[in-house]
């Protein structure tokens, strides 16, 4: 098969799955995670139910695909967010703030009834453990710099900051979510 022509079917490919994954999200959170069917996830995609079976066998597999994309972008959004500085107290700075507005945005998922489906896996623990590296990486970084206290190990500290930021999941505005931030960046502070 030519190059092109390859390229061109992986790309259809990507955009009919991209499309199944974003419909089932969008009739989930109107109708709930209960009342959702291929045949209405096919109809509103524009495709036949022979062909979403292809790709997916069932309605739980597509949301978890959709899931495991989502955080991946969330995980490559951390990453873009920490690469945008040198210095290390900004660059914890800012991924804290991104990722408690990421754990604000979260709750949506709470009251549409994701949660269970997506937590009772390893997936989630996974993600979770990766932005806990970073965090802990970035700490450390801080540390060295003199800017983070230096008597608790990075990782404890890093569970901190998670656990601090789950705050922010509770918050209705931007200000209070940067509140929650301070508090938690306050408390990686050296005591004076």
């Amino acid at each position: 098969m030519p190059k092109l022509w390859t390229a061109t079917i992986e790309e259809h490919r990507r955009e009919v799955r991209d499309a199944i994954l974003d419909t089932a999200a969008a009739l989930v959170a109107e109708h709930g995670l209960l009342a959702v069917t291929m045949s209405q996830i096919a109809e509103e995609t524009g495709i036949g139910r022979a062909t979403l079976y292809k790709y997916f066998p069932d309605v739980e597999a597509i949301l978890l695909a959709w899931h495991d994309r989502q955080l991946a972008a969330h995980l490559q959004q951390l990453a873009e967010v920490r690469d945008r500085s040198d210095d290390p107290v900004r660059r914890l700075a800012s991924v804290l703030e991104a990722y408690a507005t990421l754990t604000r945005h979260a709750r949506e998922h709470q009251e549409t009834g994701f949660t269970e489906l997506f937590h009772r896996d390893d997936r989630m623990r996974r993600a979770q453990r990766q932005v806990r590296d970073m965090i802990a990486d970035l700490v450390a970084a801080a540390a060295a710099a003199g800017s983070i206290r230096r008597d608790v190990p990075p990782d404890e500290l890093a569970t901190y900051c998670l656990h601090a930021l789950a705050a922010a999941a509770d918050q209705r505005s931007t200000a209070a979510v940067r509140r929650v931030v301070e508090g938690t960046l306050d408390g990686l502070r050296p005591s004076r």
